[in-house]
């Protein structure tokens, strides 16, 4: 086949990458690509908190209306920006191999002069889950930034007398905000800074905060009929992180949640097994719900369902509630 594909990205370094990373995937199993740029609400509005601005697609739909308007062939997401339930007549066509899933804490080194960690504080001991973690290990007046209400909730439920301060952009330019700012730090997927090797020696991984559902994975989709595509993007899809992936988007689903809602979710496919965790907390991170499941494989199909419908029983359901009142 002489096609060649155009895949459509956003201009972030972050964006960029991972659509390389499918162009070169592609170009591996004998299909040609190029790349098309394509700005999104997400990026022109760098100041509204994304919980504001009715977050569900806000960095997807730009390249959703270029997909099926005929101007890209593939459009190349974070999925875990994708909102469950795809546009008629956009199909999923491969998810890529996942990356670090976790979220990683940037210490302001700045603010400590350069000598992280401080005893006593920013030690990566108390920052990880290594330890039974209290308030107290960080000083009570730590200003953390996230631009995500999921990190805020379980931020402050480990955490609840810090201040929580909101901060948007792409990479590169929160990192420098941090660095400028009088932050203790922020919170941000691992996987982001890691791709373009901005990731801090002092930044540490935060074991203990479950991960957006489809964190670290990234998405190609392309037009539902568009068979050559399909055919192509079939190539390079992932099978045990698109297992993952689909269980935690699932999940996400059936509690009706999305970027905007504090519910996290993680399936780990380990050989014939997977392991399910999922949580939803309330956005002032004081009430907080968890599950844990552990299936076959072959038992995977409707396992999101199955503990979204668990955790609604365990008290979910009025945690929901209150935040769509909210």
């Amino acid at each position: 086949m002489n096609r060649e594909f155009r895949i459509g990205t956003r201009e972030s370094e972050l964006a960029l990458w991972q659509a390389n990373l499918v162009k070169d995937m592609l170009a591996e199993i004998g299909f040609a690509s190029t790349l098309v740029l394509i700005k999104s609400e997400g990026d022109v509005d760098l100041k509204t908190p994304l919980y504001e601005m009715g977050v569900q697609g806000i960095f997807t739909r730009s390249l959703d209306v270029a997909l099926l308007n005929n101007k890209i062939d593939i459009a190349v997401h974070s999925m875990k920006d994708v909102p469950t339930v795809l546009p008629p007549g956009i199909v999923k066509g491969a998810v890529i191999k996942r990356g670090n899933y976790n979220d990683i804490f940037i210490v302001n080194d700045k603010k400590y002069n350069g000598k992280h960690p401080p005893e006593g504080a920013f030690s990566p001991l108390r920052l990880s889950g290594k330890y039974d973690l209290l308030a107290a290990d960080l000083h009570s007046v730590a200003t953390i930034a996230t631009g995500s209400i999921r990190r805020k909730a379980q931020w402050l439920h480990r955490f609840p007398d810090h201040q929580i301060v909101n901060i948007r952009g792409n990479v590169n330019s929160r990192l420098r905000k941090v660095e400028e700012s009088d932050w203790d730090g922020a919170i941000m997927a691992a996987a982001g800074v890691e791709r373009i090797n901005l990731r801090p020696k002092s930044a540490v991984e935060l074991d203990w905060m479950l991960p957006a559902p489809a964190q670290g994975a990234i998405l190609a989709a392309c037009k539902a009929g568009d068979e050559d595509c399909r055919e192509a993007l079939k190539g390079i899809n992932h099978k045990a992180t698109a297992i993952a992936a689909e269980t935690e988007r699932e999940f996400l689903r059936a509690l009706m949640g999305g970027c905007a809602t504090p519910i996290s979710a993680l399936a780990i496919v380990d050989n014939k097994d997977v392991y399910f965790k999922g949580n939803i907390l309330s956005t002032d991170g004081r009430k907080k719900i968890e599950i844990e499941k552990q299936v076959s494989v072959d038992k995977v199909e409707s396992l999101g369902l199955r503990m979204a419908a668990d955790i609604l029983k365990d008290g979910g359901r009025e945690i929901l509630d209150q935040f769509r009142n909210e």
